[in-house]
């Protein structure tokens, strides 16, 4: 009786240690990890496979979003867009990436103003008829139909671009760009500062960026760099790939 008791005992011990760690793991969830912005955004280049995206400009892309994310700027905050002006214009340099799903969702060909330069931008200016591309980040703002048709206006949000809504600085479509037009005139088409997109997809990337969404046009000039106040803003938070650790 003594030998059946210290068994039933042992077992009965056994199986509620067994219950309590079921228990437990029922409860458990995992923790999210926690990066430095530079960790994070490594990691986020890696896993859209964005090796097209120049890495200097894929990076302040991303600080000027989080830095207008902090700030609640951002209505459409499912797109970062990225536009390489270091590229030549015979390449696709029109990138938008969608943060929610960490992916590439479009790559494009994309004028510069006339006066920017040739088959490469090497010149821009804020300045209203200047007719050259301004660098800085944008933040998307309404569609209209107007006389290059249906458009996206851009509000830009530095010294280097801020008279973009005075300027007429949008999104639209133009037939000169397109391999087509580069194949006969042996370089892009361009615009009078506006980052004009090809005609068969400039309606769907301007449905998916307009409403609040960050732009950044993208150059290493070295005036610009040491001035921005989104490329020299604090970097200092942690990240999950949710997006912000709350402070």
């Amino acid at each position: 009786m003594k030998k059946v008791l210290i068994l039933f005992v042992t077992f009965l011990s056994i199986y509620l240690s067994a219950f309590s760690l079921k228990e437990e793991a029922m409860f458990y969830v995992e923790e999210e990890p926690i990066y430095s912005f530079a960790e994070y955004s490594n990691e986020l280049y890696l896993c859209v496979d964005a090796s097209e995206i120049n890495a200097e400009a894929f990076s302040l892309a991303l600080k000027g979003y989080y830095n207008l994310l902090k700030k609640n700027e951002l209505s459409n905050q499912k797109y970062i867009t990225i536009v390489d002006m270091s590229l030549s214009a015979n390449e696709e340099r029109f990138f938008v990436v969608d943060i929610e799903c960490k992916q590439l969702v479009f790559k494009s060909l994309v004028a510069h103003g006339k006066k920017s330069g040739e088959e490469y931008a090497k010149s821009f200016s804020n300045n209203k008829s200047s007719y050259q591309t301004s660098l800085g980040f944008y933040k998307t703002a309404e569609t209209y139909i107007g006389k290059r048709g249906f458009s996206l206006k851009l509000d830009g949000l530095e010294y280097s671009n801020n008279n973009a809504r005075e300027r007429g600085i949008v999104i639209h479509g133009a037939k000169y760009v397109s391999n087509k037009f580069i194949k006969e005139n042996q370089r892009l088409g361009r615009s009078l500062g506006c980052p004009s997109l090809p005609m068969d997809s400039f309606k769907e990337i301007i449905e998916s960026l307009k409403d609040g969404s960050c732009l950044f046009v993208y150059s290493p000039e070295k005036a610009y760099l040491s001035k921005s106040k989104f490329v020299n803003a604090n970097d200092n938070y942690l990240l999950t790939n949710a997006g912000l650790v709350s402070e």
